[in-house]
Parts: C-alpha cells; sequence; structure tokens
C-alpha cells in the first residue's frame, strides 16, 4: 500500500517517526508554500534556512533511493499552503492510499492536518513526535494532580527519567540545579569564542536570491547568512561549541557585553528546533564533556537543563493549554509594537543591541529575550498578540510550540502565572548588572525621573502600581510592594508621571 508521506519544514531529520518505515513505492513530500512562510513576517535567515534545508534534505533522501516530491517556493502558484501541497502530490502519484505525517509543532497547522482525512477521503495517521524525550502523555500524565505546573519538578523528574548527570538515583555534585552559580556578569575585556559559521554552496545561494526576491520586505539581509543547514554541518557546530564556549557557558550564559551578541552562546536552538541535531545525541555529548573533565558542573547541568526542562516543559504546557492560551492576556497589554522593535533605532543602548542582534542574525540569546526585549514589552504593557507575533517572526528557532509560552507566559506574564511564578519585570539595575551597555548609553541607569533617566526605571515602578490588584497578592512580590509602599507620595507621583510621559513617547526613546 502506497503511502505519502508529509514531512514539515522542522521535521528535517532523518530518525523522523514517519520516515522510519519507507517501502519503495512511498512518495515523500517536501514543499515550501506561501503559506508557512509568510503567516508572519519571517527573518529573512530564517526562510533561508528553513528552505535550504529542506533542499539538502530532500537530496539526501533522493541520494538514498528514496522517491520525493518536492515543491519549491512559487508565490504566484496555485499551491499556497500544505493542504494544496498534498491534493496536488495526491493528483501526481495515483495509487496513495494512506497519508502519513509526525504531529506538528503549531496548533494552528495541526488543526489543518486534522481536516484531512475528510478532505482527501483516504486515511491520514499522525504519529507521536518521538524527537522530544517526553510524550505529550507522559506530560499530561505529569500535570495530574498538580496545583501548580513547576518547571523545576518537571526538571529533576526528566534528570531520573533521563539518568542524565546522575548517580545512584541522586544528581551529581548533590544539588539538581546551578542556577545560582550561572549569573556572574562578564568582563568588558572578555574575548568571546564565537559559534561555527558556514559558507553557502549553490543550493543555499539560490535560496538567498529567492528570498530577496520574495521577501524583500523581511527583517534582515541575505548577505551575511552563514547558518548551518545539513545535519553533518549541524553537528559540527554543536561540537565546537561543546569543545570551545561551553567551559565558560555557565559562567556567563546570563551576560551580556556591547558589540558582542553571542558570548559563549550555542545558537544550537536553531538546528534543533528544525531538526538537524538530536537532543539525546546533544545531552550525550555535554556529558561526557563533563566526565571527561572538559566542562564543569555547572556549565553542563545549565545547558542539559535548557534542553530536557525548558525546552520539553513549554512543549509540553503549549499543548496542554492550547488553543486558549493564545489569547490570555492577564495584566490587560494593549498598548502597540513600538516601530523600533523592528528597526533598532532607539537610544535605548541595551534595546538597540538586543534589536540589532535580531536584525544581523536572526538571533538573541534568552536573557536579551526576557530581560531587555521582553522586559521593556512587559513594562511597557505592550500587546500581547504583537509582541508574540513578533518573536515568532524575528528568530530563527522560534516556532509557536517554543515562543508562545516563552513568550507569553515566562516574558509577559500573560498567562497569570501558570509558567511562571511571578513577573520576570526589572529595573536597569539589573541591566546594568549585567552588561556594560548601561556605561554606553544616553540614559541614565540610576536616575529615575530625570529628563535622562533611563526609561526602565520610571516604567518598572509604574508597571507595578497599575497591576497592584493582580500582583500585589502575589507573596514573591511582596517585598517589591512593601518598598514601593514605603516611597512617599511625592516621590510616587513624580515617578508615575515620568512613566505616563516616557510611554507617550515610546517612539522617541
Amino acid at each position: 500500500m502506497a503511502k505519502l508521506v508529509v514531512v514539515l519544514g522542522d521535521q528535517l531529520s532523518p530518525a523522523l517517526a514517519s520516515l522510519q518505515k519507507i517501502g519503495p513505492d512511498d512518495i515523500i513530500l517536501l514543499a515550501e508554500v506561501a503559506e508557512e512562510a509568510s503567516y508572519v513576517k519571517h527573518h529573512k535567515h530564517k526562510i533561508i534556512l528553513i528552505f535550504s534545508a529542506m533542499r539538502h534534505f530532500a537530496a539526501t533522501l533522493q541520494q538514498q533511493g528514496k522517491q520525493v516530491c518536492y515543491l519549491e517556493y512559487n508565490k504566484s502558484a496555485s499551491i499556497r499552503s500544505m493542504t494544496d501541497a498534498v491534493a496536488y502530490a495526491l493528483q501526481q502519484h495515483c495509487g496513495i492510499q494512506e497519508i502519513v505525517i509526525t504531529q506538528c509543532g503549531e496548533y494552528r497547522l495541526q488543526q489543518t492536518i486534522n481536516s484531512w482525512p475528510q478532505k482527501f477521503a483516504i486515511p491520514v495517521t499522525q504519529l507521536d513526535d518521538d524527537r522530544f524525550i517526553c510524550s505529550l502523555a507522559q506530560f499530561s500524565h505529569w500535570t495530574e494532580g498538580k496545583k501548580q505546573l513547576r518547571m523545576e519538578y518537571f526538571y529533576r523528574d526528566m534528570r531520573r527519567h533521563t539518568g542524565l548527570l546522575m548517580e545512584n538515583g541522586q544528581p551529581l555534585g548533590g544539588k539538581w540545579n546551578y542556577d545560582a552559580e550561572n549569573r556572574k556578569a562578564c568582563p568588558s575585556n572578555t574575548t568571546p569564542i564565537m559559534p561555527l559559521q558556514f559558507s553557502c554552496d549553490d543550493i543555499t545561494d539560490t535560496v538567498k536570491r529567492l528570498v530577496q526576491q520574495q521577501f524583500a520586505d523581511h527583517m534582515g539581509s541575505v548577505d551575511n547568512f552563514s547558518y548551518a543547514v545539513t545535519g553533518k554541518d549541524a553537528r559540527q557546530a554543536f561540537l565546537h561549541f561543546v569543545a570551545q564556549q561551553l567551559p565558560q557557558f555557565g559562567d556567563y550564559q546570563d551576560a551580556m557585553l556591547l558589540d558582542k551578541p553571542f558570548l559563549f552562546h550555542s545558537i544550537c536552538s536553531v538546528y534543533l528546533n528544525c531538526g538537524l541535531l538530536d537532543v539525546r545525541w546533544m545531552c550525550n555529548k555535554v556529558v561526557a564533556a563533563y566526565h571527561n573533565g572538559d566542562v564543569p558542573l555547572n556549565a553542563a547541568e545549565g545547558f542539559i537543563r535548557q534542553l530536557i526542562g525548558w525546552r520539553e516543559y513549554v512543549r509540553g504546557l503549549y499543548w496542554l493549554l492550547m488553543p486558549n492560551y493564545a489569547e490570555h492576556n492577564q495584566l490587560n497589554a494593549q498598548r502597540n509594537l513600538p516601530k523600533f522593535y523592528w528597526h533598532g533605532k532607539t537610544q535605548m543602548r541595551c534595546m538597540q543591541q538586543a534589536i540589532s542582534s535580531t536584525i544581523e542574525h536572526a538571533y538573541s540569546h534568552h536573557i536579551q529575550r526576557l530581560m531587555i526585549t521582553g522586559n521593556f514589552a512587559l513594562l511597557a504593557g505592550l500587546s500581547v498578540k504583537q509582541v508574540t507575533d513578533w518573536y515568532l517572526a524575528v528568530y530563527a528557532d522560534a516556532y509557536e510550540w517554543v515562543e508562545l509560552p516563552n513568550t507569553l507566559g515566562m516574558a509577559l506574564f500573560a498567562d497569570g502565572g501558570v509558567l511562571a511564578s511571578k513577573p520576570y519585570a526589572a529595573s536597569g539595575a539589573y541591566i546594568n548588572k549585567m552588561s556594560n551597555y548601561c556605561k554606553n548609553c544616553a540614559y541614565k541607569v540610576k536616575q529615575t525621573t530625570s529628563d535622562d533617566a533611563c526609561p526602565l526605571n520610571a516604567l518598572y515602578w509604574h508597571f507595578l502600581h497599575r497591576n497592584r490588584e493582580s500582583l500585589a497578592t502575589n507573596p514573591r512580590m511582596a517585598l517589591t510592594y512593601a518598598n514601593w509602599q514605603r516611597r512617599n507620595d511625592e516621590d510616587k507621583a513624580a515617578i508615575l508621571a515620568k512613566a505616563e510621559l516616557t510611554l507617550l513617547r515610546l517612539e522617541q526613546l
């Protein structure tokens, strides 16, 4: 019985469940379609990465003797969606009696796939995506009976489940979490170790020309694209990280330095999230480096926590809570996204640095996303929908299953505490502690109400004041609100007035 095996652009893995039993008559479909490329204005680098990686993956499958139906992007063609692509493949290849696909990573597309049995009148088999360590059924079982779904406890269960960095049922070193050792500020004279970069081959050059022609108004430039687009190169990039960057990653994973966007970060989420890397292989390489004495425990544990803790946790939450999760707006944030989120032209050095890195590389690291662009959005009350769409569009590693919980829940606290136990709100003092941005900024980080005061300072207190009914009862916010209450009425009025003026002038910051 011939099958049509549909492979999506973030499923470019030979270990994909739907590719494990391919018969000689089966057809593998990969399609570059306008609907997936344009439903948000994806960064040029993200589109280049996915289209080029898809073409390389298809070529490998063909070299292995498999039948591949590959549809290249054509804006004017009638094939604009994955449903159109499936219909075309079924028309071109007679005798297909079943569609097979691995569950996708986005609720919107999953609902489309769910409609295929009725639309095409043939069976559609949807397989679990076992590239993840925790199945959705396992995650759902883990949530049963819990009043709060905290990542730390999920992470500990994942450590027990995988045995990673465990010995005799206990965590190596006696602690589950070395996060307290991973928050060091980086000396200004630190020399970062760059992620491995790759030159473009003919396939990628062709895709770059396509993207420049068809997506010219999207963020970024095609000229400086340097990501890996094959599994082989992605693995090489990760091994470079483990050998060269990981030893210092632990200490400085939260640090930021002017004009040094990477420091010791791997950027390998870009490869992992589209299927070019395997999470189990990555974890094993990190653990081996620790046991070989090549990296300290805090670095190994910190990276493992990101892979089997946060990544698996947010995926589980996404599928558990969608579609209603996307509509949460607990703090009623409605203000329009300032235009500088798209062009990076602002006098706020921290925002300029995070956004410029995003524009140039389709990348900024997790603290820049959470505590700079995310924190500003939280404090200013920016529209949850506009902010989450921006994050989904501009980062090369962003797919809705991972982007939405991290942005809506962790950065914006729009879910009211489902993901995070308190808002990740901070004044300029945090950024001054973790970076050298403030020393190079037009605004004064230790001022709150002066004309040249850091905008984050007044906005921080304004955020707390306007959301006091929602947040003041949170036990983790008690000290912060006590500090606010101790201020005299004149100080409070001046701070709130400064914040209101700042909000009126967001576009001029």
